[in-house]
């Protein structure tokens, strides 16, 4: 707890980690789980704590070109508008972009269709030293999938034991996996696609077929439901974010990440070279 912003009442880990029982149709998106500031706090301590986290992932990447092989990946996964870009811009983007690799998974393309559902997934793992971000994920194989009746129920039913075993195979190899189920509210994601079409910088950003998802959410309920009590592993946990408040999100998500680089007990690696000589050459040249 010492490295522990004291506006966090416990380790997010442990106030956001899903807990078998829990039910998605009882998650308060606007609720602020484990911290006891306000909006008026999140930017100072957002600057704070990215910077934290830019330490420790330089620390890692750092490690990668003196043979650590360990990484970290960080899977978001959201309804549109829950924030996901969000993250990547204000919470990931405050690390050193080399030792950064995101990913996003939309829709498959006719190459990719011609494989397994994990064939892309595997191609844009982290190597070592990387912190991998997952805008959406293979999860989309037992969410959207399932929702829009793509594949039979007897295939994507058999996705969940799959990916368990796909994440153990990772983190057996040296990944660390973080996890983040975001939720927004209905009303709250009403808001945020109102203000896409209020503004033309924003155009880009809107998808018509977002509506047709919203009508979808129940349909969706029952498909996050059924992710986060078969896949929410010791190895690889979900942790469920509200986002209602992206400043919240932001924060939480950041702590994620450095709570996971610290469980690394990370250091810089020692010179390769007489440190004491190469001050004297450099004194002289």
């Amino acid at each position: 707890m010492a490295d522990l912003p004291s506006l966090w009442t416990h380790e997010p880990h442990d106030v956001l980690v899903f807990k078998p029982g829990e039910k998605v149709a009882d998650i308060d998106a606007g609720s602020t789980p484990g911290f006891t500031g306000s909006k008026g706090d999140a930017p100072d301590l957002q600057d704070e704590r990215n910077e934290r986290f830019a330490g420790l992932q330089e620390m890692l990447y750092a490690g990668s070109r003196e043979g650590d092989t360990r990484s970290v990946l960080l899977v978001l996964q959201g309804m549109d508008t829950a924030g996901k870009g969000g993250i990547v811009k204000h919470v990931v983007g405050a690390g050193n972009p080399q030792g950064i690799r995101y990913s996003s998974f939309g829709v498959p393309t006719e190459e990719e269709r011609k494989h397994d559902y994990l064939w892309r997934i595997r191609k844009a793992l982290p190597t070592a030293g990387q912190v991998g971000v997952f805008d959406r994920s293979h999860y989309e194989d037992v969410l959207a999938v399932r929702v829009h009746d793509l594949v039979p129920p007897e295939v994507w039913g058999a996705r969940y034991d799959e990916i368990n075993a796909f994440e153990k195979e990772l983190v057996e190899a040296g990944t660390i996996i973080v996890k983040v189920a975001m939720f927004v509210s209905l009303k709250e994601q009403k808001k945020r696609l109102s203000k896409r079409l209020d503004r033309p910088d924003k155009y880009w950003k809107y998808n018509p077929g977002d509506i047709d998802e919203r009508l979808l959410w129940p349909a969706y309920q029952e498909a996050y439901q059924a992710v986060l009590d078969k896949t929410s592993t010791d190895y690889a946990p979900w942790h469920v974010v509200p986002c209602d408040r992206k400043w919240y999100s932001r924060l939480a998500i950041t702590e994620l990440l450095i709570e996971a680089l610290k469980t690394l007990d990370l250091s810089w690696p020692p010179a390769s070279f007489d440190v004491e000589a190469e001050k004297k050459r450099l004194k002289d040249a």
